[in-house]
């Protein structure tokens, strides 16, 4: 607790994103992760890389991030999301070049149904991580919530290139002119 209330503390200055350390590079591990997704067979195999995917995502800069970002999703597992959304909003503004902290804030900003609160943090996220399928495949969903169905169809593809077992693949429809 002294710990959050020191980094309360840090929040308040304007050089807070000074202190955050680069986030891990994990671009290594993740990219034959994207093979294994390639070659599985079926969908509990490809959760299972799905699952390895998120610890590496969800490993924070440092122990102080790390220990926003798990409250934020603790908050957020118990539907307390203004909780959440002040935890991630903290994230990012600690760590503004950590994608997990916009695709989290994202995530409970879809639940809330606030789309368009949700859309320019997936994209945020997709400007640090272009390969993070949950960001991918969330502002597809997103997308499509907010009736830009040929974007979001778009969107779902690309998320569908990298993981074909993606659970949102029975969203997927013919774009104006194409077949499926």
């Amino acid at each position: 607790m002294i710990r959050t209330a020191l980094i309360t503390i840090f929040w308040a200055g304007a050089a807070v994103a000074d202190g955050c350390p680069e986030a891990p590079d994990h671009s290594e591990p993740l990219q034959g992760l994207y093979v294994q997704l390639q070659q599985v067979d079926g969908d509990m195999q490809a959760r299972q890389v799905s699952n390895q995917m998120w610890q590496y995502w969800a490993d924070a800069p440092d122990e102080a991030s790390q220990e926003i970002l798990d409250e934020g999703m603790k908050a957020r597992a118990a539907w307390d999301f203004l909780m959440a959304i002040d935890r991630f909003d903290a994230l990012v503004a600690y760590c503004p070049f950590y994608a997990e902290g916009y695709n989290q804030r994202a995530f409970v900003n879809y639940l809330r149904q606030d789309y368009e609160a949700a859309l320019p943090d997936l994209e945020r996220t997709l400007e640090i991580n272009p390969k993070h399928l949950g960001s991918l495949s969330g502002r597809a969903l997103t997308l499509l919530a907010l009736g830009r169905e040929v974007e979001g169809q778009k969107a779902l593809r690309e998320a569908l290139a990298l993981n074909p077992w993606l659970s949102e693949r029975h969203l997927l429809k013919p774009l104006p002119g194409q077949e499926l």
